[in-house]
């Protein structure tokens, strides 16, 4: 059985590449794209055969050819919402990403690439748990406004892939725990998984939840309907205030959590207030999904690139730890689950689904 897979993962202005030998990594790579040369694309479909012609130079140059390869695994995109799992690039997939995306993302070229490449070496493409994954509970949709229902989008990768792992830490299924997983990041998403799927979690790109380093979290509704009537900013100004200006950004003129707990340990009280206010809101959330549990949470999960910070753990586990034992894993892992994803279809051990 060939067990080498290809993966992956386009970012805005880089794509991370990465071949794997079933569990082990043979060589990884990350392509950076200027601003002039994605710039010089109308869409980001349209950077399907620059980003194509980059990484199959670069895995030329590490030894590795087409033909070698027994999978091809994409980050996926904004297609329509899924269940979890791994998932066919087919016809439907790849028109729904060219012509109805849930939105514009670097990493709607993931599927696309994958599958000109798997096309190539006549095996299959793949992508998994991409961010649309939707497996809410229908009381969590409803919200007191009947033209706005609430939905999932969120950090389904690294959530599943953590969630997974610690259940494998413990010796038990995932579908037999209640965890409360935390991905923060430039955007922070809280999920309650039961029983193996995600029943409620915030929407981390529209803002909902926790403010982050980038994204507003959730307002005061009619104080952000009066800053939309005020005259002062356009839909696109409203909208990058909310994902890219908002949160620390926000209050303090930088993303950088790293530099804003230096500058706050340092006595910058500014800072010191925006990480404080950061890190309640999350617990806040934490608080919410374990009452979406019932209480009944095995374990509380800090993951994403923020969790290498001790003192934000150390702030949150003293909000929650009451709930349930406090988890760091720190770290997003997602290329690393993307090719665990991969293996266990290639071994049998999961079957890939069919998207329709």
């Amino acid at each position: 059985m060939n067990k080498k897979i290809l993966v992956i993962n386009p970012g805005s202005t880089s794509t991370k590449i990465a071949v794997y030998d079933g569990e082990q990594e043979l060589f990884t790579t990350t392509l950076r794209h200027s601003t002039e040369e994605i710039g010089a694309f109308a869409t980001i479909p349209d950077q399907k055969e620059f980003r194509r012609s980059l990484i199959t130079e670069a895995m030329e140059s590490a030894g590795v050819k087409v033909a070698d390869l027994g999978a091809v695994i994409g980050r996926g995109g904004l297609v329509k919402h899924i269940p979890s799992g791994v998932y066919k690039v087919g016809a439907q997939m790849i028109d729904d990403i060219l012509h109805r995306p849930l939105g514009q993302h670097a990493s709607n070229l993931g599927a696309l690439i994958a599958a000109d490449i798997a096309a190539e070496a006549g095996i299959e493409a793949y992508i998994a748990d991409p961010v649309v994954v939707d497996e809410m509970e229908p009381v969590a949709r409803l919200t007191g406004w009947a033209e706005v229902e609430r939905t999932s989008i969120f950090h389904a990768l690294n959530q599943k892939a953590v969630a997974r792992a610690y259940a494998d830490s413990i010796g038990k299924p995932y579908e037999a725990l209640n965890l409360i997983v935390v991905h923060m990041g430039g955007g922070i998403s809280v999920g309650a998984h039961r029983a193996g799927r995600v029943i409620d979690v915030n929407n981390a790109l529209d803002g909902e939840g926790p403010f982050s380093p980038e994204r507003v979290g959730t307002l005061p509704a009619l104080s952000l309907a009066k800053l939309c009537y005020s005259g002062k900013y356009t839909l696109a100004e409203i909208a990058k205030k909310i994902n890219g200006l908002g949160g620390m950004n926000s209050l303090i003129g930088t993303n950088n959590v790293k530099q804003a707990v230096e500058d706050a340990t340092a006595g910058d009280t500014k800072a010191k207030a925006a990480v404080e206010a950061m890190c309640y809101n999350v617990g806040k959330e934490i608080g919410q999904m374990a009452a979406v549990l019932c209480g009944k949470v095995d374990a509380i999960i800090l993951t994403g690139g923020i969790a290498y910070n001790e003192s934000i753990c150390h702030y949150i586990t003293n909000m929650v730890g009451f709930i349930a034992p406090v988890v760091v894993m720190p770290g997003e892992n997602e290329m690393e689950a993307l090719a665990n994803n991969a293996l266990r279809v290639l071994e049998g051990k999961l079957e890939a689904k069919v998207y329709e």
